[in-house]
C-alpha cells in the first residue's frame, strides 16, 4: 500500500486486539498489541521463555513490517539480531514447513465477533506456502493474506471487512478490485492440499505439511487444476462406500482386488456382486446383457417422459399463477366498468348540453374562418386557392422493410421503389396502382434509383451498382463499384454518377456496360447527395456543397454550410437547396452563390428533397426523420402546407405529374396530390395483396 493513498490499518477504538505472528525461523514467537493510541507493543518471546518489549508507532504512511533499532542486537545476545536474520528459503520435505494460517484463520474469527459478521459454514481450506509471504500482500485487518483484494475508500483490505472503519466509523466502500495484488498472489507457491495436515495443538484453522502426502508445490493461481487431479487425492470406491478410503492413485489396484462389483444391471433386479474375474464371466451369462440396448432404451424413453411431465408441471403451475392473476384482473375491470358506468350515467346530460354548445361555436367558427380568409387575401401569402392543398389520394404496401429510395419512369407511368428488404418494386400508377414485379438481385439494402433512357440504375449497401431493362423489368449486368455501399445515383450527358464514401465515380454509360471514366475525390464524408442540373453537378457531404462542371469534371465552386452532413440537394431555376442532418434547410442564389435563407420548421434530419414548378411558382418538397413532409413556397421562403401521412420517417421523395410520392421507414408509399380531388386516372382501389 503507497504511501499516496488514504490508507487506514488495524486500529480499534474498543481495546487492544492481540494479533499474534509465530516467527518459525528461531523457535521465537512475537506478540504485538495495537493499543489505543495507535503505538504498538512487539513482545518477543524466545525458546528460553525469556521476553522482550519493543515499543514503535505506527504511521499511516508505513507498512506492517516492524522496524527494530541497533539495540536489538543488545536485547538478543543469544543468537544474530532479528534484523540479520537470513531470509526463510523454500523448504525441503525434510525440513519443517511454513505453517500460515488459513484465509479463515482465528484472527479473523475473532473479527467477525468483533465486527458481528455471519460466520462461514465451510471448512477452512489448508494454505501452507513454499515460502513466507511477502507483508505487503497480507491484510492488516486479519494478518492474512488478501483474499480477493479490493481498493476502498480507506486503502486496501480483504472481504470480508467491517462496513464501517474500526478507527473513525465512517462506512468503507469498495473502489475498485486490486488486481495487481491479486495477480502477486496467484503467484506464489503454496503446497498441495493433499500434502498437508492439521498442525498439532488443537487449532483446526493452522496445517503443516504431511511427509506422506503430495510432495507438489504449486502456484495459489493454480491449485484447483492440480488438486482435482492429484494422484494423493481421497477417493470412494465406486463399487461399495464401506471400502476403505484410497488415494487417486491406489483406485485403479483396488478395483481390481475389490470384491463388491456389481452387475451393470443390478439396477434391473440383478443381483451379482464380485471380484474382477468373476464379474467378467457373469457378464457372459447374466439374462440382462442381451437385453441391454432394450433397457437403456427403455431408461431413455423414461427419462424422456419424466423431462416432459416436469415441463408439464411447470406449465401448469405458469398457467394457475396467470389464472389467478386473470381473476383478479377480471375483478379489477369489473369494479372499473362499475364506475365508469356510474361516471356516463352521470355525464350523459352534461354532453348533450355540450354539443348544443359546440354546435353554437361551430357556427361562430365558420364566420371567423370567412374573416380569416379575406384578411389572408391582403397578406403575404396571396390568394388561397384550395386546389394548392396537397392531400393524401393512397398508399402502396408491400416492401417488407424501410423505404429508402423512389425513381419515377415517366414513360410507363411506373413507380420504383428500393427497400431495406433487399428488393426493387415497380408500381403501376396510371391503370392498377398495384406492383407489377419485385425485382431482386442485390445482397444489400437498396440504397438509390436512377432511371436514364430505357435503363434502371440500383446502388445498394453491397457495394454493387445493378443494370435493368425497363421493357422487360430484367436485370442485364452487375457491376462491383465502390468498396463501401453505394449511396447515390444521378446520370446526365450519358454518364452515370455514383456517391460513397468519400469519392464519385464517373461511368460511361456504353449500352448495358458501365466504363469508369475518372474518380472524383477531395471529398470530406459521405456523398449521400447528387443531383445534376443543366450543366453542373451538386455533391454534398459534410458541412460542404461541391459544384463540378460536368463537362470538364472539375470543381469550379464550393458552399459551405452549417448543420452536420448534407443529405439532400435540390436545384430551382433560381436556388439551390440543401437538407441537413441537424433539421436544417439552406438556400442560395443560383447566380451569385450567395446564401439568402435558412428554412427551420423540421425537428430531425432532412432526408430528401423534391420540386414542383410550374410557369406561376415553384415548391419545394422536404422530408425528414420527424415523419413530416413540408411544402415550402420559394417566392416568399415560407412553409405552406405540412404532411403527417407515414408512421415513421419519410426518407425518399418523387415528382411526377403534379403527384409527390413519399417513402417511409414505416415501409410504404404513399402518394399525394394538388387539388380538392383525384386527378384524370388515380383513384382509391381495393384489391388483394400489393398493390393501392
Amino acid at each position: 500500500m503507497s504511501s499516496g493513498k488514504s490508507a487506514r490499518y488495524n486500529r480499534f477504538s474498543g481495546g487492544p486486539t492481540n494479533l499474534p505472528t509465530p516467527d518459525i525461523t528461531t523457535g521465537t514467537r512475537m506478540e504485538t498489541t495495537f493499543g489505543p493510541a495507535f503505538s504498538a507493543v512487539t513482545t518477543i518471546t524466545k525458546a528460553d521463555g525469556t521476553s522482550t518489549y519493543k515499543q514503535h508507532r505506527r504511521t499511516p504512511s508505513s507498512s506492517s513490517t516492524l522496524a527494530y533499532s541497533p539495540r536489538d542486537e543488545e536485547d538478543n545476545p543469544d543468537g544474530p539480531p532479528l534484523s540479520a536474520q537470513p531470509p526463510i528459503s523454500t523448504p525441503r520435505r525434510s525440513d519443517s514447513a511454513i505453517s500460515v494460517r488459513s484465509l479463515h484463520s482465528e484472527s479473523s474469527m475473532s473479527l467477525r465477533s468483533t465486527f458481528s459478521l455471519p460466520e462461514e459454514e465451510e471448512e477452512p481450506e489448508p494454505l501452507v506456502f513454499a515460502e513466507q509471504p511477502s507483508v505487503k500482500l497480507c491484510c492488516q485487518l486479519c494478518c492474512s493474506v488478501f483474499k480477493d483484494p479490493v481498493i476502498t475508500t480507506c486503502g486496501v483490505t480483504c472481504p470480508p471487512f467491517p462496513e464501517k472503519c474500526p478507527v473513525d466509523n465512517a462506512k468503507l466502500t469498495v473502489v475498485v478490485n486490486n488486481i495487481a495484488v491479486a495477480e502477486q498472489i496467484g503467484e506464489l507457491f503454496i503446497h498441495c492440499r493433499h500434502g498437508c495436515r492439521a498442525a498439532g495443538g488443537g487449532k483446526p484453522t493452522v496445517f503443516e505439511v504431511d511427509p506422506r502426502g503430495c510432495p507438489f508445490t504449486i502456484k495459489l493461481s493454480a491449485r484447483k487444476d492440480h488438486e482435482g487431479g492429484c494422484d494423493y487425492r481421497p477417493v470412494r470406491c465406486p463399487n461399495n462406500p464401506s471400502c476403505p478410503p484410497l488415494l487417486k492413485m491406489n483406485l485403479e489396484a483396488h478395483l481390481k482386488e475389490c470384491e463388491h462389483i456389481k452387475c451393470p444391471h443390478s439396477k434391473y433386479g440383478c443381483t451379482f456382486i464380485g471380484n474382477q474375474d468373476t464379474y467378467e464371466t457373469h457378464l457372459e451369462t447374466c439374462r440382462f446383457e442381451g437385453l441391454k440396448e432394450f433397457l437403456q432404451q427403455t431408461d431413455d424413453r423414461f427419462h424422456e417422459m419424466h423431462v416432459a411431465l416436469a415441463q408439464k408441471d411447470q406449465e401448469i403451475a405458469f398457467l394457475r399463477s396467470m389464472l389467478g392473476k386473470l381473476s383478479e384482473k377480471i375483478d379489477q375491470l369489473e369494479k372499473s366498468l362499475e364506475l365508469k358506468f356510474d361516471v356516463l350515467d352521470e355525464n350523459q346530460s352534461k354532453l348533450s348540453e355540450d354539443l348544443m354548445e359546440f354546435r353554437r361555436d361551430a357556427s361562430m367558427l365558420n364566420d371567423e374562418l370567412s374573416h380569416i380568409n379575406a384578411r389572408l387575401n391582403m397578406g403575404i401569402l396571396g390568394s388561397y386557392d384550395p386546389q394548392q392543398i396537397f392531400k393524401c389520394k393512397g398508399t402502396f404496401v408491400g416492401h417488407q422493410g424501410p423505404v429508402w429510395c423512389l425513381c419515377v419512369y415517366s414513360m410507363g407511368d411506373l413507380l420504383f421503389s428500393g427497400s431495406s428488404d433487399k428488393t426493387i418494386k415497380v408500381w403501376d400508377t396510371c391503370t392498377t396502382y398495384k406492383c407489377q414485379k419485385t425485382l431482386e438481385g442485390h445482397d444489400g439494402i437498396v440504397l438509390a434509383l436512377c432511371i436514364q433512357g430505357c435503363k434502371l440504375y440500383s446502388g445498394s449497401a453491397d457495394c454493387t451498382i445493378i443494370v435493368w431493362d425497363v421493357q422487360n423489368l430484367q436485370k442485364v449486368n452487375t457491376i462491383r463499384a465502390h468498396d463501401n455501399p453505394v449511396c447515390t445515383l444521378v446520370s446526365s450527358h450519358n454518364m452515370l454518377f455514383s456517391g460513397s464514401l468519400k469519392a464519385i465515380k464517373v461511368w460511361d454509360i456504353v449500352g448495358t456496360e458501365l466504363k469508369l471514366k475518372k474518380e472524383l475525390t477531395g471529398l470530406n464524408h459521405w456523398v449521400r447527395a447528387l443531383v445534376a442540373a443543366q450543366s453542373y453537378l451538386y455533391s454534398g457531404s459534410y458541412q460542404t456543397i461541391k459544384i463540378w462542371d460536368i463537362r470538364t469534371l472539375d470543381c469550379i465552386h464550393v458552399l459551405q454550410t452549417s448543420g452536420g452532413s448534407v443529405y439532400s440537394i435540390a436545384v430551382t431555376n433560381h436556388h439551390i437547396v440543401c437538407g441537413t442532418y441537424e433539421n436544417l434547410i439552406h438556400v442560395w442564389d443560383i447566380e451569385s452563390k450567395e446564401q439568402v435563407r435558412t428554412l427551420t420548421g423540421h425537428v430531425g434530419t432532412v432526408y430528401a428533397l423534391a420540386v414542383i414548378s410550374t410557369p406561376d411558382q415553384t415548391k419545394v418538397f422536404s422530408a425528414s426523420y420527424d415523419r413530416s413532409l413540408r411544402v415550402w413556397s420559394m417566392d416568399n421562403m415560407i412553409c405552406t402546407q405540412t404532411l403527417l401521412r407515414h408512421q415513421g420517417s419519410v426518407t425518399a421523395l418523387a415528382v411526377s405529374r403534379g403527384r409527390l410520392f413519399s417513402g417511409a421507414v414505416d415501409s410504404t408509399v404513399k402518394v399525394s396530390v394538388c387539388g380538392l380531388g383525384h386527378p384524370k386516372g388515380l383513384h382509391r382501389t381495393a384489391g388483394v395483396g400489393e398493390g393501392w
